[in-house]
């Protein structure tokens, strides 16, 4: 019924993957490895970033990724540790079997996708649990790196964050959107591509990123609690349950006047507008 998008059939940012450094793990470093690292080679430490996923942004936690593509020749030499991990890098790519990784082992500094954000992003994570009303979605700011497992809007702002975590949006995604077992998986070609964004005048815009900034307002009165505590389906705060009830229902206006009755009610009316969409095409 929805066919995967290239990019997005509505005037909105191009939404993409995180980095993917197909490096066996040799750049990427938890908080003891990085210790261990940083002693022998500390050097390298001005190269290593805060590294995000899924699980790290829903459940709080801590990676590191070491950023070698802009590096001089001079200094990569200077700093032995890390040649050896280039090396092995090279020599994991080396054995692969897919034509793409065999030419990025010639270049074994490089990611085979590389997102450095240089302003605050927008994350969607790309699996979250379908206990959750909502998925979790925010923001980080540089020098954090997104990893593969987090989708990335880098020119978001509070319009773009206040649809996409409405109950609209989720309605969407529950419909046609991929399954980890039984989690939710958001994906760019089908989910976000695909979705039929709501016209909206300048008021209405405004009005939206009001509500966007309580949601995140909300949660900001729970500086402890990690995402998956905020949303989770009976901890949930009831400040950030109101919020989020008081951004769907002027999301779900922007869409009709008549209230809908349900997810299955929303799902039916966002398929006649991306009907609608793809038509001409």
């Amino acid at each position: 019924v929805v066919e995967e998008a290239r990019r997005p059939l509505c005037d909105v940012p191009q939404l993409f993957t995180g980095c993917q450094p197909i490096d066996d793990g040799h750049y990427i470093f938890n908080a003891e490895e990085l210790a261990e690292f940083l002693a022998q080679e500390p050097k390298a430490r001005k190269y290593i970033h805060p590294f995000i996923g899924s699980v790290e942004f829903i459940n709080g936690g801590e990676r590191w990724i070491l950023i070698l593509d802009r590096v001089s020749p001079g200094d990569l030499r200077s700093m032995p540790a890390v040649m050896q991990r280039i090396a092995a890098v090279r020599r994991f790519r080396s054995r692969s079997r897919r034509t793409s990784t065999l030419q990025l082992a010639e270049a074994p500094t490089r990611f085979q996708v590389t997102v450095i954000p240089t302003a605050p992003f927008m994350v969607i994570p790309e699996v979250s649990s379908e206990r959750r009303a909502y998925v979790p979605i925010g923001w980080l700011r540089p020098p954090t790196i997104p990893s593969n497992l987090v989708r990335v809007l880098l020119d978001a702002d509070l319009w773009h964050f206040g649809v996409l975590t409405s109950t609209m949006h989720m309605a969407w995604l529950r419909q046609i959107g991929g399954r980890l077992k039984s989690d939710y998986r958001y994906s760019v070609g089908i989910v976000y591509n695909t979705f039929p964004w709501p016209d909206a005048t300048d008021r209405q815009r405004a009005r939206i990123r009001t509500l966007a900034q309580a949601v995140l307002d909300a949660r900001l009165q729970f500086p402890q609690s990690t995402l998956a505590d905020l949303y989770d389906a009976d901890a949930m705060p009831s400040q950030l349950r109101k919020a989020h009830h008081a951004l769907d229902e002027a999301v779900d206006k922007l869409y009709r006047s008549a209230a809908f009755t349900g997810d299955r009610d929303r799902a039916e009316h966002l398929f006649a507008l991306y009907e609608t969409l793809v038509a001409p095409l």
